[in-house]
C-alpha cells in the first residue's frame, strides 16, 4: 500500500501532459483492436447463424458456398485471435496454435478433388460392363449395361470412355486446378458471370489436346467395332456422368449428347460432351441438387446408332400420379430425341399390367421427325402425309415396350424412365433406363380451397403437379434468360433441356409443345416445380410481369394470385442427404460446436478450445475482460474517460470506444459528457431503467437481517469503503452507438451488464451479471435466485452460482432489447440491500409484485 493510499483524502500526484498523451495513445491502440474484435464476432456470429439455417437444408447451394462461408467464418475468427493477442500477447500467446489446429481438421473437407492416381483403364466395351463398373462407367452406361447382359435384352454394341480418361484429360496440363480456380471466383447467384464462366471452361476443355494414349484408345475402339461390324459405324456419343441417373437426379437433359458421330468426328465429339459438363444447366442442377463439383467425373458412352423406325420413352409408373400403376409409353416416328428435348408432340399410350393391354391412347398430329444423314448428322425430316395422324406403335408394339419397362423396374427394384427404339423388322432396342421420380403420397393433385375464377388460359398436360404463383417471364431468345426474376412463371414454347437452368428459381413452368416424358418435364419434377406443358397460345396470352397463378394439377393459369389455390405446403429441404451437405455438416463439426460455456471452468483457456465456436467465445470474454482491467485503472479512466453529468448524486465514468457521444460532447473541453450527447442506444435504455423510479433507500429490516450485515461488513474486508481492492472500482460505461458495457458497484453488490443492439436482430444481446451483498452468503444467494427467478419470465437464460446471478437475452429486436434493458437497469437500481430480506416471505412477495408493475411502464 502506497502513502497516498493512507491518505485519500490528499488524491495521487497528477500525470503531466506528456503521460496523459501516451496513455490515450495505448488507450486509442488497445480499443482499435478491441473495437475490430468486437466487428469480427459479430461477423462471426453472422455467418455462424447462416451455416447452421444451411445445415437445415432449405435452400440449394453448392461447394463454392460451403467453400466460401466456411472461409469466411475462419477468417473472422483468425481476425479475433490476431486482435487479442494485441491486447495482451504473453497471456494468449497458445491461442493461435488452437486455431491453426482446428483449421486443420476443417481444411480436408474443403478441398477440390482427390490426389492423383495412374490410370486403371481408359476404354471398356459396353458389352463387358455391369452395374458394378458404375464408377468407372457411370451409372447409365453401367445400367444399359447390367441390362443387356443380366436380362438379354437388345442394347446397342459400343464401347465407354471412363472416368479415368476423364480424369487423366483434365488433369493434364493443371487444366483441372485452373477450373476450380475460375468456379472459387464467381458468384453462382451472378446470371451473367455464370454464363460467361461457363462460356469460357466449355472452351478451354474443347480446345485442350487429348492426351495422345487416351486419343489412341478411343480410335482403337472404334476401329474394333467397326471390324466387328463389318462395316463404316456411326456412333451416338452420350454422356454418363457420375451421379448421373441416379434416384432423384436424374440429370435429364443437362449434358451433351451427340448422334450419328463418324471416326472422323469421333475425338472432338467425345470433347464436346466432357465439357458439357460445364454447361450452364448442368452447373445450376449440381448447385440445386448439392452435388459438388469434383464429384461428377464423365464417362462418355460410344454407341452405334440405332436406325429406328419409332422411339420413344416409357415410364413403368406415372411420374405425376402415384397411385396410377398403369405403363406409359410415349412415341414419335424416327428417333427418340424428339420425346426427350419436348420439340414434337408424340403419340401417348397408357398401357395396362394385368391384363396388358393399351387402355388409352392419344395420337398427336407428327408433321416432323428426327433422322439420321450420312452428311448432316442428325436432320429434321418431314413425316409423309399419310403417317402423320397414324399411331408411331401399333397396340402389340406398345404392349411390348411396356413388358420391357416393367421387366426392368422388376429388376433393378425401382420404377424406370426408359428409353428405347423400335427398328422397321419390330425388334425393341433398349437405349437408356434409369429409376424414375414419383411424387410423394403427400403431394396428391391439389383441391381448390373455395370457388375459382375464370381462368385465362386451360389446357395441356400436367408435366410436374402443383400450384405456383408469380410474374410471368417469356422466353424467346436465350437473352431474354438473363433476365429472369426469381419466383417467375417461365413461358416457353418448346419444353427445351437447357431451360433447366432456371428452375431453381421458377415458381412454375408453362410450354406450349413438350411432353411430360421430356428432359425439362423431369427436371421440373425433381425440383418440384408446377409444369403445364402443351397449353396454347401462352406466349401471346401472357405478358411479362403480369401475375399469374399456375394450377398443374387443374390444368388452368389464372390472372393474380388465387387465393383459394394457394394452401401453404411444408417446405422441402432440397439439400437433405446431398454431398454438398454432408460436407457442410462434417466441417461444421469444427466450426459451430461450442464445448466452453463457462468462464469460471478450468478448461476455458486456448488449450480448452476445440472448434471456432470455442475460440469466439474465448476471445469475445477475454478481450471483455482486459478493456475492463485497463479501464478501470485510474490513470487511465484519468487519461480517457468523461463524467457524465446526469444530475444524481452517484458518479459514473463514460469510456467513448467509438461512436457513443455525439460531435458536440466531444468537443467539450472540460472532459465532461451530458446525457444528452450520449449516441449510444444501450446505454440509453439502460439509463432510463436505472432512474424511472426512484430508489426508495434500503428496505426495513428485522434485527437477525442487520446483525448479518454488520457481521459481514465487519468480518469482509472489501466491504470497507477505504480499502483498496477490487470492490472500490469506479462506475463506468464502455459505450459506441450500438454497443454498452457498464460495470458498477450499488451498495454492497456488484454489477456488470454487456449490451449489443443494432437492426441485425441475430446479433443482439443484452448479459447482467449480479454479485455480492452485505448480508450472509444464505441471504445473498437468495437474492440472487430473486433476481434470476424475474429475469426468466423476461426470455433470459439464467445460470446462478452462489450468490452470482448471470443472465444473457440474445436474438431479439430493437423494441424487446429495449424493453429488457430497462428491466435490467431498473434492477441494477432497485436490488440495493434486498439481501437483509429475504428470509421475509412476505416482504420478497411485495417486493416482486412491485417490480413486475413497475416493468409495465417500459413496455410500448
Amino acid at each position: 500500500m502506497g502513502f497516498f493510499d493512507w491518505f485519500p483524502f490528499f488524491g495521487k500526484p497528477e500525470k503531466s501532459p506528456e503521460e496523459i498523451a501516451e496513455m490515450r495513445r495505448t488507450l486509442s491502440e488497445r480499443y482499435d483492436h478491441f473495437r475490430l474484435l468486437l466487428q469480427a464476432n459479430n461477423n462471426a456470429h453472422e455467418l455462424m447463424g447462416e451455416l447452421e439455417e444451411a445445415l437445415r437444408g432449405f435452400t440449394p447451394y453448392g461447394m463454392h458456398y460451403v467453400r466460401t462461408l466456411c472461409t469466411r467464418i475462419s477468417t473472422s475468427i483468425f481476425q479475433m485471435v490476431r486482435h487479442l493477442t494485441e491486447l495482451n500477447p504473453k497471456a494468449y500467446a497458445g491461442l493461435m496454435p488452437a486455431y491453426q489446429s482446428i483449421q486443420a481438421n476443417i481444411m480436408p473437407h474443403l478441398e477440390a478433388g482427390e490426389d492423383y492416381k495412374p490410370p486403371r483403364v481408359l476404354v471398356l466395351n459396353l458389352a463387358d460392363v455391369g452395374r458394378d463398373h458404375a464408377d468407372l462407367t457411370g451409372p447409365k452406361m453401367a445400367m444399359l449395361g447390367e441390362a443387356g447382359r443380366a436380362l438379354n435384352m437388345n442394347i446397342p454394341e459400343g464401347f465407354v470412355v471412363t472416368t479415368d480418361a476423364f480424369r487423366a484429360y483434365m488433369r493434364a496440363g493443371g487444366r483441372e486446378k485452373e477450373i476450380d480456380r475460375l468456379i472459387q471466383m464467381v458468384d453462382p447467384d451472378d446470371r451473367e458471370a455464370m454464363f460467361r464462366l461457363s462460356s469460357r471452361i466449355m472452351q478451354m476443355v474443347i480446345d485442350a489436346r487429348l492426351p495422345n494414349e487416351l486419343a489412341e484408345k478411343i480410335l482403337a475402339a472404334y476401329d474394333d467395332l467397326r471390324a466387328a461390324t463389318g462395316q463404316e459405324v456411326k456412333l451416338a456419343v452420350r454422356s454418363s456422368a457420375l451421379g448421373e441417373d441416379i434416384e432423384g437426379a436424374s440429370f435429364a437433359g443437362q449434358y451433351r449428347s451427340i448422334l450419328n458421330v463418324d471416326r472422323s468426328s469421333l475425338l472432338n465429339a467425345y470433347k464436346e460432351v466432357v465439357a458439357s459438363k460445364y454447361s450452364l444447366q448442368a452447373m445450376a442442377y449440381r448447385l440445386a441438387q448439392g452435388i459438388r463439383d469434383e464429384d461428377v467425373a464423365m464417362s462418355v458412352g460410344c454407341m452405334v446408332m440405332v436406325d429406328a423406325r419409332s422411339g420413344g420413352v416409357a415410364y413403368s409408373r406415372s411420374p405425376v400420379n402415384i397411385r396410377d400403376e398403369r405403363v406409359s409409353v410415349h412415341s414419335v416416328w424416327g428417333l427418340p430425341k424428339a420425346v426427350v428435348d419436348g420439340s414434337i408432340a408424340t403419340d401417348e399410350f397408357q398401357v395396362g399390367r394385368e391384363p396388358a393391354e393399351v387402355v388409352e391412347r392419344l395420337v398427336a398430329e407428327k408433321v416432323e421427325q428426327y433422322g439420321c444423314h450420312d452428311a448432316e448428322g442428325i436432320c429434321r425430316l418431314e413425316v409423309l402425309d399419310q403417317n402423320q395422324n397414324v399411331p408411331s406403335l401399333s397396340d402389340e408394339e406398345a404392349v411390348r415396350v411396356a413388358a420391357e419397362a416393367v421387366k426392368l423396374e422388376e429388376y433393378f427394384g425401382l420404377p424406370q424412365d426408359v428409353e428405347w427404339a423400335v427398328t422397321d423388322d419390330g425388334v425393341f432396342h433398349l437405349l437408356q433406363c434409369r429409376p424414375l421420380m414419383l411424387m410423394d403420397e403427400d403431394e396428391g393433385p391439389h383441391e381448390a380451397v373455395g370457388d375459382l375464377p375464370s381462368p385465362l388460359l386451360h389446357g395441356g398436360r400436367t408435366a410436374s403437379p402443383g400450384v405456383g404463383v408469380g410474374p410471368v417471364h417469356v422466353i424467346r431468345k436465350d437473352a431474354d434468360a438473363l433476365t429472369f426474376p426469381d419466383g417467375g412463371v417461365m413461358v416457353l414454347r418448346q419444353a427445351l433441356p437447357s431451360r433447366a437452368a432456371l428452375l431453381d428459381r421458377c415458381s412454375a413452368v408453362i410450354t406450349e409443345q413438350g411432353g411430360i416424358a421430356g428432359h425439362l418435364a423431369n427436371v421440373a419434377r425433381e425440383f418440384g416445380v408446377p409444369a403445364i406443358f402443351r397449353v396454347k397460345g401462352a406466349m401471346d396470352s401472357l405478358e411479362n410481369g403480369q401475375i399469374v397463378t399456375v394450377d398443374a394439377d387443374g390444368h388452368g393459369v389464372y390472372d393474380g394470385a388465387v387465393e383459394a389455390l394457394l394452401v401453404e405446403k411444408p417446405r422441402q429441404r432440397v439439400m437433405r442427404g446431398s454431398p454438398v451437405q454432408a460436407t457442410l455438416r462434417r466441417a461444421a463439426r469444427h466450426i459451430v460446436r461450442l464445448n466452453l460455456t463457462n468462464p469460471e471452468a478450468p478448461e476455458f483457456r486456448p488449450s480448452g478450445c476445440k472448434t471456432l465456436h470455442d475460440i469466439m467465445r474465448f476471445a469475445h470474454e477475454m478481450a471483455v475482460r482486459e478493456m475492463f482491467e485497463m479501464s478501470t485503472h485510474e490513470d487511465f479512466i484519468q487519461a480517457a474517460s468523461r463524467q457524465l453529468i446526469c444530475g444524481v448524486p452517484k458518479q459514473f465514468w463514460v469510456l467513448n470506444l467509438d461512436d457513443g457521444i455525439s460531435p458536440e460532447g466531444e468537443d467539450r473541453e472540460d472532459r465532461c459528457v451530458l446525457l444528452e450527447h450520449v449516441d449510444s442506444f444501450p446505454m440509453r435504455a439502460l439509463w432510463e431503467g436505472m432512474q424511472a423510479v426512484p430508489w426508495e433507500g434500503p428496505p426495513p429490516m428485522h434485527a437477525g437481517g442487520l446483525m448479518s450485515v454488520m457481521f459481514e461488513a465487519t468480518a469482509n474486508p472489501n466491504l470497507v469503503p477505504a480499502g483498496r481492492s477490487h470492490y472500490t472500482q469506479k462506475n463506468y460505461f464502455m459505450i459506441s452507438k450500438n454497443y454498452c458495457c457498464l460495470q458498477s458497484r450499488f451498495g454492497f453488490h456488484f454489477c456488470g451488464v454487456e449490451s449489443l443492439v443494432s437492426d441485425r436482430i441475430s446479433e443482439n444481446y443484452a448479459s447482467f451479471q449480479f454479485k455480492g451483498g452485505a448480508a450472509n452468503v444464505d441471504r445473498r444467494v437468495l437474492r440472487a435466485k430473486f433476481i434470476g427467478d424475474l429475469l426468466e419470465d423476461f426470455d433470459f437464460r439464467v445460470r446462478i452460482r452462489q450468490d452470482n446471478m448471470f443472465a444473457r437475452v440474445e436474438g431479439l429486436d430493437r423494441e424487446e432489447m429495449d424493453y429488457r434493458l430497462k428491466i435490467i437497469g431498473y434492477l441494477v437500481t432497485h436490488t440495493r440491500q434486498l439481501d437483509m430480506i429475504m428470509t421475509n416471505a412476505t416482504q420478497v412477495k411485495e417486493k416482486r409484485e412491485k417490480f413486475l408493475a413497475d416493468f409495465k411502464m417500459f413496455k410500448k
